[in-house]
């Protein structure tokens, strides 16, 4: 997969038409760009450092892209553990490893989002029977450390803590609260935000922030983004 469909593919989770150049439908499940504030994505470390490794990954820093993601994985990414299998397949900031590139892209199709399921059976089907066989044997400390059982939780629990700290309520009713971006794309437009949209339960409470993460994913990007072909490597069976 090119560096560049990557790349697209990554910020398409955080504005999907915008991103692709195409037409946004009222549709098409998004994070409001307007929410995308410093504050904000502190309390979100999966978006956070996704975005620095998107922003890392632009400048062609690899190395420092890859770190990024890893943490960006460590929060239930799925979008920042399959560009981290892409940079493993062809060897971008590290040392190119198809078995450990499979491991990556088999966990960031956990949750059977269409596209990384596509791109894993392309890495299965392009693997030997050796690299497939190191590929299952590793793949299980990737799935001990950024599976969704331990990586879900890690979030969650930036989640409830960031809430509580909601002014004006101790159930997180934001009432009439008024937000002025200082950061983000409404920094300096003199516009706000109302406490009840960047507060939205579908960013803030668990279960809503991992629907509207499947809702984001499930469906595949055909017609918004090309994502490239699985590079085959010399030596291949």
């Amino acid at each position: 997969m090119s560096s560049k469909a990557f790349l697209v593919l990554l910020l398409l989770a955080v504005t999907p038409a915008a991103v692709a150049g195409g037409a946004r439908t009222d549709k098409e499940p998004e994070i409001d760009p307007a929410v995308l504030t410093e504050g904000f994505l502190a309390a979100h470390p999966d978006l956070r450092w996704r975005a620095e490794g998107v922003r890392a990954y632009a400048e062609e820093d690899y190395a420092e892209a890859f770190e990024y993601l890893q943490r960006a994985a460590r929060y239930a990414d799925k979008a920042a553990q399959a560009m981290i299998a892409g940079m493993l397949w062809n060897g971008l900031g590290v040392a190119q490893d198809r078995p450990l590139a499979y491991a990556w892209m088999d966990l960031a199709a956990e949750r059977y989002y269409h596209d990384f399921l596509v791109y894993r059976e392309a890495y299965w089907n392009a693997l030997s029977e050796t690299e497939r066989a190191a590929a299952i044997q590793r793949g299980q400390a990737i799935l001990a450390e950024y599976g969704d059982d331990v990586a879900k939780p890690r979030l969650e629990k930036v989640l409830r803590q960031e809430r509580r700290q909601v002014t004006g309520s101790r159930v997180g009713s934001v009432g009439p609260l008024t937000i002025v971006p200082f950061t983000g794309p409404m920094a300096g437009t003199g516009m706000t935000l109302r406490g009840d949209q960047y507060y939205a339960d579908k960013y803030w409470e668990p279960k809503a922030y991992w629907r509207l993460q499947d809702e984001i994913w499930k469906a595949p990007l055909r017609e918004r983004v090309d994502v490239g072909d699985v590079e085959q490597v010399d030596g291949a069976r």
